[in-house]
């Protein structure tokens, strides 16, 4: 068993969420016709609407983490990176020749690889090896930049080879790390890659309550319990990692209520990032009851007053446009705006309840009616890898994706084609096809009017 996600699915007797249930099947074969994907050329974007957008959905460019990644390495002959690993590798394991410059570049060169690379082939044989210098590092490092590099590296091996053993042999040191290290950097990895082993390394439903309990005390007391007191990054890396453990897990009224009122103390951050990861662990954790109640018919009654937090969140996006610059206020005021939408109509991040026509008359469509009717623009948060078009349509799957964008970067398109680990954390991804422009090609012209096709799973 790879990851924990599938124990506790299993474990559940859960397969699938019915909104899941209700696509087609998702991440098996491509339907008969289907373009088959494109290695090379790979682009990986995410959109999102505003709700007071009029725009359509061939017209959105809007890009949720402003980048595009065009990355060619899928195209590199395979001899060529596979013999850069090698070399690394063989570095890594020979510290006695190596100096602290040295391995530093080594580890950063071996991530950089790991990252745009599916290597799982090239590491299993050398795991047991590869993992104790890679603590070494970690634990008896010579500086906090040789340490880091080691985590990140770390983070790079779990995530390409999911192996159950790991969870065991490294997550204690990465805890040692957090709590003792002075290093503000390092915090902040060695929470992203306890987060990662606990869910993909074989870490258990305990090992993942215990984790998630971990980090609400990071974030109660803003950073005191690491020794990282008021420490922005530090408690939006913790809020961060919580969400993406907790979107595996299918009960977490253990958590909620406590994790709830930690979350909401953080909306009045003065640092925008945890402010905006505390909104979406908000949304995740409502949208848990919203399923547990779907599921069992049980009400799961949170100790909160759902239209009190409403009134606060509206009352704090009104007031950051005093306190915050003009790009963090614009991106404060759209996450908080689809955490809004979602607590009062029970969507997933990035909906649009603006209206548009169901049909447009500038695009070959119906004529005018008086009675024309009108349909909400809906999800439009979605990620583009290749020639497949993901709709990101809950806060559970928009946790996986803000984890895995933030170890994998430009790398998530290949892991996503190559990599079943990263595959099966983003298998209830609503799929499309969209078509893809030959290389060189000038990008087609936007058409006015002209909205996107209904997704479809494949």
């Amino acid at each position: 068993m790879r990851d924990l996600r599938k124990k506790i699915l299993l474990e559940s007797g859960k397969t699938v969420s019915r909104k899941a249930r209700s696509r087609p099947d998702s991440l098996g074969a491509s339907p008969s016709g289907s373009p088959t994907p494109s290695r090379g050329g790979s682009r990986l974007n995410s959109r999102y609407a505003s709700e007071e957008e009029d725009l359509t959905d061939s017209e959105y460019e809007d890009s949720l983490t402003n980048s595009v990644a065009n990355s060619e390495d899928g195209d590199e002959p395979v001899a060529s990176w596979t013999e850069k690993l090698g070399d690394r590798i063989a570095e890594l394991l020979d510290r006695k020749r190596s100096s602290t410059k040295g391995r530093e570049t080594c580890l950063s060169a071996y991530t950089h690889i790991l990252r745009h690379h599916y290597s799982e082939e090239q590491l299993s044989p050398q795991l047991n090896e590869l993992v104790p210098a890679l603590l070494k590092s970690i634990r008896g490092g010579s500086n906090a930049d040789e340490a880091s590099s080691a985590v990140k590296a770390l983070t790079m091996t779990i995530l390409s080879t999911g192996s159950d053993t790991l969870y065991d042999r490294v997550y204690s040191s990465l805890k040692t790390v957090c709590q003792d290290s002075g290093e503000e950097s390092l915090k902040v990895q060695a929470i992203e890659a306890m987060s990662i082993v606990t869910m993909c390394g074989g870490g258990s439903v305990d090992g993942a309550e215990e984790l998630l309990d971990f980090l609400v005390e990071i974030v109660e007391s803003d950073g005191h319990t690491i020794a990282a007191e008021d420490n922005g990054p530090v408690v939006s890396a913790a809020l961060t990692a919580w969400g993406f453990v907790a979107s595996h897990l299918t009960n977490l009224e253990g958590q909620g209520d406590q994790a709830l009122e930690a979350f909401t103390e953080q909306l009045d951050s003065t640092d925008v990032d945890v402010q905006v990861a505390a909104g979406a662990n908000i949304a995740l954790i409502f949208e848990a009851a919203r399923e547990h109640e779907d599921e069992t018919e049980e009400t799961w009654n949170l100790q909160y007053d759902q239209h009190k937090l409403v009134q606060r969140m509206t009352a704090l996006v009104r007031e950051s446009s005093k306190t915050v610059s003009k790009k963090d206020r614009k991106h404060l005021h759209a996450s908080f705006n689809s955490v809004l939408t979602s607590l009062e109509h029970g969507k997933g991040p990035g909906y649009s309840t603006a209206q548009k026509m169901a049909s447009n008359p500038h695009v070959g469509g119906a004529k005018i009616h008086f009675d024309e009717k009108y349909q909400e623009y809906g999800y439009r948060e979605k990620i583009r890898i290749h020639n497949i078009s993901m709709t990101i349509d809950s806060w559970s799957l928009s946790a996986r994706v803000e984890m895995l964008r933030s170890a994998l970067g430009a790398g998530l398109a290949i892991h996503y084609m190559e990599n079943t680990i990263v595959k099966d954390l983003l298998s209830e991804a609503q799929v499309e096809y969209v078509s893809t422009p030959n290389k060189g090609a000038s990008p087609p012209r936007k058409n006015r009017g002209k909205g996107g096709g209904k997704a479809s799973g494949f």
